[in-house]
């Protein structure tokens, strides 16, 4: 499950915290009136200033005009010059400090929600209850042990309002066992039905067809950086890794929180 913005940006506080019990411990008295002056001077001042605990040994210049470095250890963020905007993270992600906004996280959002809707539902494995609620995009692998899970409870999420849209990713990759079982599903006459048989180990035997939205599928997969399955992507185009049970994804859909 990815962090939120606030818990990023709190990791980021404490660790600025931490920087200024350091420098409290450590700090002396301006030795004369023109270094006073020459620290209200520095550009750095304003940042200082914007993000509690920092001092200014904590911040310089990058190579990078109106981008600083915030260090602490090897624990290394970037802010702009007017202290607002902070990359960090393992991902480097932007983030709005006064906004308490995951800059980066929503361009993902907008982006897998872009690439989702360019795809035709009829190119897609739907499960629907008659008035749903939310409606989510599941990245599937036809053996994959959570999947055959999640589909096992597909008449749970249905009755909570949640309407399932699949969409193939066997993890193994092209001309495998998983790809072509997920190809013999496709072109099944009944694909509801072939998938829920599939997910139960039955084999599937249908015609040859088309089937290129498996590979289409895949690559998309790859495009929105899906590393396991399920991915299940949300209204909102945030993308959950891994399995959740139905009233836990219901609870979250409504509310925000699992």
């Amino acid at each position: 499950m990815h962090l939120k913005p606030r818990l990023l940006i709190s990791v980021l506080a404490c660790t600025l915290a931490s920087a200024a019990v350091l420098a409290q411990s450590n700090s002396t008295p301006s030795a004369s009136a023109s270094t006073s002056t020459s620290k209200k001077d520095d550009p750095r001042a304003v940042i200082v200033k914007k993000i509690d605990g920092l001092k200014l040994e904590d911040v310089r210049l990058t190579p990078i005009n109106g981008v600083f470095e915030i260090t602490r250890g090897a624990q290394i963020s970037y802010v702009s010059s007017d202290g607002r905007y902070v990359i960090m993270g393992p991902d480097f992600g932007m983030y709005d400090i006064e906004s308490d906004t995951d800059l980066t996280e929503n361009r993902r959002r907008s982006i897998r929600n872009g690439l989702l809707g360019a795809i035709p539902e009829s190119e897609m494995i739907v499960f629907s209850p008659k008035d749903p609620k939310y409606t989510i995009t599941v990245f599937t692998d036809i053996d994959c042990g959570y999947c055959r899970r999640l589909h096992s409870q597909i008449a749970e999420y249905n009755k909570l309002g949640i309407r399932v849209r699949y969409l193939f990713y066997p993890r193994s990759g092209p001309d495998t066992e998983s790809w072509h079982k997920a190809e013999q599903v496709w072109c099944s006459a009944n694909r509801n039905e072939a998938l829920t048989r599939a997910k139960r180990d039955e084999a599937i035997k249908a015609p040859s067809c088309p089937a290129d939205v498996i590979a289409r599928d895949w690559e998309l997969g790859h495009k929105l950086a899906v590393e396991g399955t399920p991915s299940i992507v949300l209204p909102s185009g945030e993308m959950l890794g891994g399995y959740a049970p139905p009233a836990q994804l219901a609870r979250y859909l409504k509310t925000g929180k699992m």
